[in-house]
């Protein structure tokens, strides 16, 4: 009896069924290894249509970490009773009008659909488990929910039920997963419904009649016992009435298996050994007493009996019935015990990998690990859960007896993987895992209002005249009163009206890229732009007026005169050794077609751009990409998407490809660059310059559920095979920001948990800041810091002061969850709030414009915290979606006598790209006030760009000239 087929169930057009019932000889029932079915008509199992006033709207996909339907249910009798109807009545009485039901035996519920969740892109298959409670309807499946709406009317679907199906039972449950197909039309139906078999895709079985022998170093390995503790071999192909020893082992050949096995004269079983224990039948010689379908004078196997070939000298392997793996483990992993998963509502571990071929405790939690989790464990076979602690304590999950997790792990057939909402559950116990530091008081830094502004900036920039530059999105900002870009003076903040200068653009800056150039006077160069002519703007801004002053200049713009030859939305520039400017990427518009090309500036003679095919690839995904210099080569770091290579700085031809970029645990396709949005960082260089470079990329999001990535990735892409290293973050973050402070740290701040950069696709602001501190121990270098009151998502900034405060402007969701942000914050560092005087220093002008290698004095050096006087150099920065365009750190050699204190300057163009730099006096960690100094001087006579124009101003070559700070 039963109420479905089997998965490779046939019909016998033959005369198989041709033995007359014992109780009726006028009746035939079946006959050797033939059944005569009967049928109801009723259909087994099947889709519930609806429970009174429900309809089904199908299989829905569904995932541990973000949930389609939100809110977990229990229902009366607990999971082992679900049925439809109580899923459905239990969320109608807790005011929902969604229900589904999953794995058998879970209920979730919501109003609406969350996290992407939609149809099931393979139909209604996954929709594949009986309800614990009624077996004759289905209970959704692995990540699948059969989902019901209050007052809908959409009848049932009826689906065939796959070989077995576990539910949680006690029972270990083992499935051999099919690889073919061999189905034969339907007969004429002779009684109400119709009998039909299923088709399942996959493999095809070779047909009997393709091979005639053995093929070379193939043998018979014997009759073995099957079915003791499950089948022996995992693999089966659908039964087949033209069936021959060697048909079969010819399947499993082309199937890249090793041992090939016959049972019951028309079942073909592949596996490369054998497991659960299988062993020869030395009890019942003629156990293998079948002659196969497709050759009566070849044995195939018999009852429970498999005949077993294989290509392996000697001995085939013999796995043992599985058991729980406690030993052999993965590094500090230890054995915890079976828990229960769903306990109240939700999953236990909030990531999910579903891993169908090598899931094991060595795969699954080794990725628990290498991704900086703590708490882990495997599920229903094939399901890989990390997470922490916290979790299970936070979703009440309690462990369960070790029978209740006995299902075998689909990657290692020695051991159990857990079961239907039961976890094989394991700890980390050691070292080698994140230990994030918790700062308090004045150690944890502090958030202060500094003053509202006219704006809401899209890119921050600070200048060498001691005063910032915010841009805007010129022409579409939301109130439509702006001037597009101003100047903040911060010696007047206490004077709104002073402390505000209206600058002026000409087209809409929405989405550009921005630098300080290396010529005398630090201009600052705007690129790209949102549509129509702003995409090929080149504007450019000289800095004026001392704090206090206010200045004279204003931006010089023309895209008659001087434009890119590509349009660009989205771009990012930086300055090459040559001392020309590069500028990548975009797309030609609001979300338009990609620009996969770079161009340099000025326009080189012939004007040509660069094809770059990875881009085009890699579209929409790699926006405003991450560009850095790399010392040892002066050759390109480019980031991009979940990838990243070094360009030759003279051709941009690939010089090497780097490993991709890790994401999250459970998705390889989660992105760093914008729209996913995550930040970018050269390491500090020491002198002497010996030491490979690092790149540190923070935070980011994915495709699909865009969830904020909880890590930063860190490579030297110099060295010879070089890797990704991954510190887990305190929290996931995208559209964040990252500061290189003066003490050599990093701040990590702004952003959200979740979504992706835009407008409105950001979700749950993440208002805590976190400092990276590279001395330290690798995965002991993040400190949670203060919080923040004021959501900074989409188009938001940070950048460093000369004060060394971090300002932290901008957000610009268009999200009526989020106010559109006007207020400017300050991050205050702890090295500003310990109560220990600040060193000082005097520079002269003349000693403002430095040369590779020669050495610069400061004067008047006072450490009045004992000393000695170390120097930090940070490059000029223009912050933009993630990006510190110009970001480097550079600690130079220095030496002090008296009050006065020489430094050597870096020694070429590759470690330090020409350019401005804040110069910081450090007395045990606590920073001077910074002054500019230029280093490099102007290699690509920038200065005397760009000529001709009446619209421009070219400041010229030579020595620094006008106020620096």
């Amino acid at each position: 009896c039963g109420n479905v087929f089997t998965q490779g169930t046939i019909v016998d057009y033959g005369n198989g069924c041709n033995m007359a019932c014992a109780g009726n000889s006028s009746e035939v029932c079946g006959g050797s290894n033939r059944l005569t079915v009967f049928y109801n008509g009723l259909g087994g199992i099947s889709t519930n249509p609806g429970p009174s006033g429900w309809g089904s709207l199908g299989c829905y996909n569904d995932s541990g970490a973000a949930r389609t339907l939100t809110t977990g249910m229990e229902v009366t009798g607990g999971a082992s009773a679900m049925t439809v109807a109580l899923c459905t009545s239990a969320c109608k009485q807790a005011g929902h009008s969604l229900a589904g039901v999953e794995h058998a035996g879970e209920c979730y519920c919501g109003k609406a659909f969350s996290n992407g969740g939609g149809p099931a892109p393979d139909g209604t298959s996954g929709c594949n488990m009986p309800c614990a409670g009624n077996a004759s309807e289905f209970c959704g499946g692995p990540n699948r929910l059969d989902v019901y709406q209050l007052g809908a009317t959409v009848g049932a679907v009826p689906k065939l039920s796959p070989t077995t199906a576990g539910s949680g039972g006690s029972s270990p449950v083992n499935t051999a997963t099919t690889i073919g197909a061999n189905q034969k039309p339907s007969p004429a139906s002779d009684g109400p419904g119709t009998i039909t078999t299923s088709t399942t895709a996959g493999l095809t079985m070779v047909a009997g009649s393709a091979a005639t022998a053995l093929p070379p170093g193939w043998t018979s390995k014997g009759c073995w016992v099957d079915s003791v503790n499950g089948r022996i071999l995992p693999t089966q192909a659908p039964s087949d009435n033209t069936m021959t020893t060697e048909s079969c082992v010819a399947s499993c050949i082309a199937n890249g298996f090793s041992v090939a096995g016959t049972e019951y004269g028309a079942q073909c079983f592949c596996g490369n050994e054998i497991i659960e224990g299988g062993t020869l039948d030395t009890a019942n010689p003629n156990g293998c007493n079948m002659a196969c379908a497709g050759d009566a004078n070849e044995i195939c196997g018999g009852p429970n009996r498999m005949d077993i070939y294989s290509n392996i000298t000697g001995s085939v392997p013999v796995i043992p019935p599985p058991v729980t793996q406690e030993t052999g483990l993965p590094g500090n992993w230890q054995y915890v015990g079976c828990l229960t998963d769903n306990a109240a509502g939700t999953r236990t571990f909030p990531w999910q990998l579903v891993l169908p071929m090598n899931n094991s405790a060595q795969n699954c939690l080794s990725l628990c690990s290498n991704y900086g989790y703590g708490r882990g464990g495997m599920e229903y076979g094939d399901e890989c859960y990390c997470g922490d602690l916290s979790d299970v304590q936070t979703n009440q999950a309690t462990l369960a007896p070790d029978t209740d997790c006995n299902m075998v792990c689909s990657g290692n057939a020695s051991y159990f993987c857990g079961a239907g909402n039961r976890i094989s559950y394991y700890e980390w116990n050691g070292s080698g895992l994140p230990q994030w530091n918790y700062a308090s008081g004045t150690a944890a830094g502090q958030y202060q209002f500094l003053i509202g502004g006219p704006i809401i900036p899209l890119i921050a920039t600070a200048g060498i005249n001691g005063k910032v530059v915010f841009v805007e999105k010129f022409g579409t900002e939301p109130a439509a009163n702006s001037t597009g870009t101003y100047e903040l003076d911060l010696s007047q903040i206490n004077d709104y009206s002073a402390a505000f200068r209206p600058l002026h653009v000409k087209t809409d800056v929405f989405c550009s890229a921005g630098l300080t150039l290396p010529d005398k006077v630090g201009r600052q160069i705007n690129v790209g732009g949102w549509s129509v002519n702003s995409l090929y703007g080149i504007r450019l801004y000289i800095p004026s007026g001392k704090p206090g002053a206010a200045g004279t200049t204003d931006w010089q713009e023309n895209y008659q005169e001087l434009a890119l030859q590509n349009g660009r939305w989205y771009p990012s520039a930086m300055i090459l050794t040559n001392g020309s400017i590069l500028v990548v990427g975009g797309e030609n518009g609001s979300n338009g077609p990609p620009v996969p090309t770079l161009e340099i500036l000025p326009k080189p003679a012939g004007g040509t751009t660069v094809y770059l095919e990875f881009l085009n690839r890699t579209d929409p995904y790699n926006l405003y990409p991450f560009l850095h210099v790399l010392p040892s080569s002066g050759n390109v770091f480019i980031g991009y998407y979940n990838e990243a290579r070094i360009l030759n700085s003279q051709t941009f031809d690939t010089v090497k490809t780097l490993p991709n970029i890790p994401g999250q645990v459970n998705n390889n396709a989660s992105g760093r660059t914008y729209p996913f949005e995550g930040s970018s960082v050269l390491m500090p260089q020491k002198a002497p310059y010996t030491d490979p470079i690092t790149i540190m990329i923070c935070g980011g999001s994915n495709p699909g559920l865009a969830i904020g990535i909880d890590n930063c990735v860190s490579i030297q892409p110099e060295a010879a095979n070089p890797t990704w290293a991954l510190e887990r973050m305190p929290s996931g973050r995208v559209m964040s920001c990252m500061v290189a402070l003066p003490d050599g740290t990093y701040l990590i701040n702004n952003g959200a948990f979740l979504g992706t950069a835009g407008f409105g696709l950001g979700t749950g602001p993440n208002l805590n800041a976190v400092l990276y501190d590279p001395s330290r121990p690798f995965n002991q270098r993040m400190t949670v810091m203060a919080n923040t009151t004021v959501a900074r998502l989409y188009h938001s900034e940070s950048i460093l002061l000369d004060d060394g405060r971090v300002l932290v402007s901008g957000s610009d969701p268009e999200d009526p969850r989020y106010p559109q942000e006007y207020r400017i914050e300050v991050f205050i560092p702890p090295y500003l709030l310990s109560g220990r005087p600040r060193p000082s220093y005097t520079i002269s002008e003349a000693n403002r414009d430095w040369s590779y290698g020669q050495s610069y004095t400061i004067t008047n050096v006072a450490t009045p915290n004992g000393g000695p006087a170390s120097v930090t150099l940070l490059g000029a920065v223009s912050s933009t979606h993630g990006n510190s365009m110009g970001q480097r750190t550079i600690m130079p050699a220095v030496s002090c006598s008296g009050t006065t204190c020489t430094i050597t300057a870096p020694p070429n163009v590759n470690v330090a790209p020409a350019g401005w730099f804040q110069l910081w006096v450090l007395d045990n960690g606590i920073p001077s006030n910074a002054s500019w100094v230029r280093i490099g001087g102007d290699p690509g006579n920038l200065g005397s760009w760009p000529s001709g124009f009446s619209d421009f101003t070219a400041p010229g070559e030579g020595a620094v000239s006008g106020y620096v700070q």
